[in-house]
């Protein structure tokens, strides 16, 4: 099992690249079901997540190649329409292909999802939605199946904002017969990079990026060729390695308009911060300062970004209030900062992060994917050898972050345990 190694203590500097979005990428890798033929994608990162899904598309029959960053789907006219557990449980996400699968072939049997330990997120709103446009469904040993000889367009209203389920709905929608509405729809950009690739196949689709969408079905989709946006979390990571060591740094691509309120709460804390069209500068004080963040659906901070906060947060000085509205599990990362000397104290959905002078390297361990990118913000700042365990949470969203750690000046390494 790999682990990375840090030894702790050095700003970093210099320029660095954002990758493709994996939340971008996966729903727009499963979007190729809706439509025969060989859909090109670009900026494509390489992540476990990715190639879970590229594997899970082989499954059903289709062929997947990659080249440098972009990736080739081809779709045949018929696919086994069905998700194994065996795939489904590394990961979540995988239950994006429900939607396409159920409005081409008219069935699919996808496996209930696993993924991140961050909480319950249970698929119901999924299930409502399609129900609404005229699905079948059951639920039996572990696996959805639905059916549908032919979808039909509905008014559907989220009882919560869900970004994959909007993303499940998006897509059965733009096949189905009439037209659908979607409301109180997840407006993050992933969803508008999922939303304008169908445009561009062909499907009508009216306000994308904002809680009530409606699209009209065609009868056929034509062939993607689309380029991923870049990842504002992975961007954000970047940026906030830079804040806690007290660095300078330069993402390049990094998408401002996609990070106003990261941004905000990184200016608020001390940090200068430039941007333009080619990405992001961000230098760290010597010492941060406190402040309070509540997690928000988007254009609000986002959940992805909250633990990694947390991190720069637990050497700033005075008391932070970190508060978690999205998922009801995702302090796990708490206990093993605390490992490395941070103060922190959880009260139900509140997090109060006591600013220390400095961290203490010690072995942690990751429980998830997001709490993996903190213990290694923290290991940067932290006095001696961090090493973060089970790092195989961080490859499921980041491309090659050690390496780009590393050419930014901090010492990473990854070795095998």
């Amino acid at each position: 099992m790999d682990a990375l190694q840090i030894h702790g203590g050095r700003p970093i500097e210099g320029v660095t690249r954002v990758s493709g979005a994996k939340n971008a990428a996966l729903p727009i890798l499963a979007a190729s079901l809706l439509s025969p033929g060989t859909h090109r994608f670009r900026n494509v990162p390489r992540l476990s997540d990715v190639a879970t899904m590229c594997n899970l598309l082989a499954q059903m029959g289709c062929t997947a190649k990659r080249r440098g960053g972009a990736v080739a789907i081809q779709v045949p006219p018929q696919v086994k329409p069905e998700a194994p557990y065996a795939l489904v449980k590394t990961m979540r996400a995988s239950v994006v292909v429900l939607g396409p699968l159920l409005a081409r072939y008219g069935w699919a049997r996808v496996s209930l999802p696993g993924g991140c330990a961050i909480g319950a997120r249970p698929i119901d709103q999924h299930l409502k939605a399609l129900e609404a446009l005229g699905a079948n469904i059951e639920l039996s040993g572990g696996y959805v199946t639905a059916r549908a000889k032919r979808l039909r367009g509905a008014r559907i209203h989220f009882d919560m904002v869900t970004v994959t389920g909007t993303e499940n709905a998006l897509m059965a929608a733009v096949l189905a017969e009439g037209t659908t509405q979607l409301e109180n729809a997840a407006c993050e950009p992933e969803v508008v990079d999922l939303a304008t690739m169908l445009i561009g196949m062909g499907a009508r689709i009216h306000g994308i990026g904002t809680p009530i969408i409606t699209i009209e079905g065609v009868p056929a989709l034509g062939l993607a060729d689309h380029s991923v946006i870049a990842d504002r979390i992975e961007a954000g990571t970047l940026l906030a390695a830079a804040a806690i060591t007290g660095g300078d740094v330069f993402v390049e691509g990094a998408p401002t308009a996609h990070l106003e309120a990261v941004l905000g709460k990184l200016h608020e804390a001390g940090c200068r911060i430039a941007t333009s069209e080619r990405g992001i500068h961000l230098k760290g004080p010597s010492r941060l300062r406190a402040v309070e963040v509540h997690t928000q659906e988007h254009p609000g901070f986002p959940t992805d970004m909250q633990a990694q906060l947390m991190a720069i947060l637990a050497t700033a000085r005075g008391t932070s209030l970190v508060t978690e509205n999205i998922f009801e599990n995702r302090f796990m990362h708490v206990a093993e900062l605390g490992r490395l000397g941070a103060q922190i104290s959880v009260s139900g959905q509140t997090a109060t992060v006591r600013g220390v002078l400095s961290l203490q390297g010690a072995p942690v361990m990751a429980t998830d994917l997001r709490a993996s990118a903190s213990l290694v913000l923290a290991g940067l700042a932290a006095k001696g050898q961090t090493t973060v365990s089970r790092v195989y949470h961080l490859d499921r969203g980041y491309e090659r972050l050690e390496h780009k750690l590393a050419k930014l000046g901090a010492s990473v390494r990854r070795v095998h345990k």
